[in-house]
């Protein structure tokens, strides 16, 4: 119960920020938009109007983001992509203008702003309503109704008269509450299912996940023939040269053994401190493609493992209750590992928290530093190479990292174990 208690004040907290931040941010952005668009014809708005979407999308995606992470509705952005060649300057902006205008995504992020504003101002703010309005209730029969009877107030439907409608106030106080407690969460979802329906395409759904499927494809592609690029330069610069001056010595041993033994016998343990060499090179090369602890242990282990690695405070908390497939195992695990490099690498931490789990048929993978933050996804560093590699498999990766931190880096893969 305790749990289900702290469900609905942590939803009822959540649809209180959407329903006034969300409120005002929709209207403004409404307004403006329109204003911009209209302004088109007089040509300032064609300068204007790419700026403008340009924040309705940035609002549109920090909803989707929410969405994800706080109740597990996931709205696709389907935005056309720009093209390559697109011009700077007074004609590139005007490019810009008509290529959004043109994008359906557009006018269905302009829908949901007037929908966000009316209907998702209501769905967001009932469930807020039903877990803190009964506080007001308790307030009142406990001895604010002395102060609010003579003005004729009504706490809901019951009219403030006397210590009896006080305490029938805080009996419909009560009910509201235990309505609260257990709806809550379903209301806040209700809300972001309702904005998926607006922000969602009716049509096209197919031709979206085939456009997704092509780049993910493409993008796995580009990253096995790089990580093929990486072991044969690996071997080559490593291993490779390491056996071949082994094998020089031991040509060398071969003609100075019987002439000046000493010799030979020095060439002889240079030659066994490269196999030596060359098989820790090996093994380092094999651990960078599978780290044999994972393919023993399986990914707990395994991100322990690289937890006791850090230079940092890492804690690590698993709950699995079997194992995925090895292909899942390896994205997750060299996510984790890149995670961890950024946390200590850029963001200054010096304690890290990460926590695996599954549930719904999806592996969860949350990194946590206490760092400077400012970690931005999309900025072509390694957390890209993270999501397109999660990307391979239909995962997602979202990132909350304000300025002066914490970080959190949220991996999600659909699976299931074994």
């Amino acid at each position: 119960m305790g749990a289900r208690v702290r469900s609905a004040v942590v939803a009822g907290a959540r649809g209180l920020m959407l329903a006034s931040v969300g409120f005002a941010g929709s209207i403004t952005l409404f307004v403006v938009a329109v204003l911009s668009i209209a302004f088109i014809l007089l040509g300032v708005g064609a300068c204007s109007t790419p700026w403008v979407l340009g924040l309705v999308r940035h609002w549109a995606n920090w909803r989707r983001a929410v969405a994800a992470e706080w109740c597990g509705v996931r709205i696709p952005a389907t935005y056309r992509p720009f093209p390559d060649d697109l011009r700077d300057g007074v004609l590139g902006r005007i490019e810009r203008c008509r290529l959004l205008l043109a994008d359906p995504a557009t006018w269905r992020d302009l829908r949901w702003l007037l929908v966000d504003m009316t209907a998702g101002f209501v769905t967001a703010l009932l469930p807020a309503a039903l877990v803190f309005y009964p506080v007001e209730g308790y307030v009142i029969a406990a001895g604010l109704w002395r102060v609010l009877a003579p003005v004729g107030y009504w706490y809901g439907f019951v009219p403030l008269s006397g210590q009896g409608s006080a305490l029938l106030a805080g009996a419909l106080a009560t009910v509201l509450l235990l309505v609260g407690v257990f709806t809550a969460p379903v209301l806040l979802r209700g809300h972001f299912l309702l904005t998926r329906t607006v922000l969602a395409p009716a049509e096209g759904r197919l031709e979206e996940r085939v456009r997704v499927l092509t780049e993910t494809r493409r993008d796995a592609v580009d990253t096995s023939a790089a990580e093929l690029r990486r072991i044969e330069r690996d071997l080559h610069d490593g291993a490779q040269a390491r056996l071949v001056a082994m094998g020089m010595d031991l040509g060398t041993v071969e003609a100075l053994i019987e002439r000046d033994p000493a010799a030979a016998k020095a060439l002889l343990a240079r030659a066994r401190q490269s196999s030596a060499d060359a098989l820790t090179e090996l093994r380092d090369l094999v651990r960078g493609i599978h780290p044999p602890v994972l393919a023993e242990r399986g990914l707990g282990d395994a991100v322990r493992a690289l937890a006791l690695r850090m230079p940092v405070a890492t804690e690590v908390e698993v709950e699995l209750a079997g194992r995925a497939d090895a292909p899942v195992e390896s994205a997750a695990y060299f996510a984790v590992s890149e995670a961890l490099t950024n946390a200590v690498k850029h963001a200054g931490a010096d304690r890290i928290w990460v926590d695996v789990t599954y549930g719904d048929g999806r592996l969860r993978v949350t990194v946590t530093d206490n760092g400077t933050g400012g970690a931005v996804l999309g900025a072509g560093g390694g957390l890209s190479g993270v999501e397109r590699r999660l990307g391979t498999f239909d995962g997602v990766l979202a990132v909350s990292s304000p300025a002066g931190g914490p970080t959190m880096v949220t991996m999600e893969i659909p699976c299931v174990l074994s």
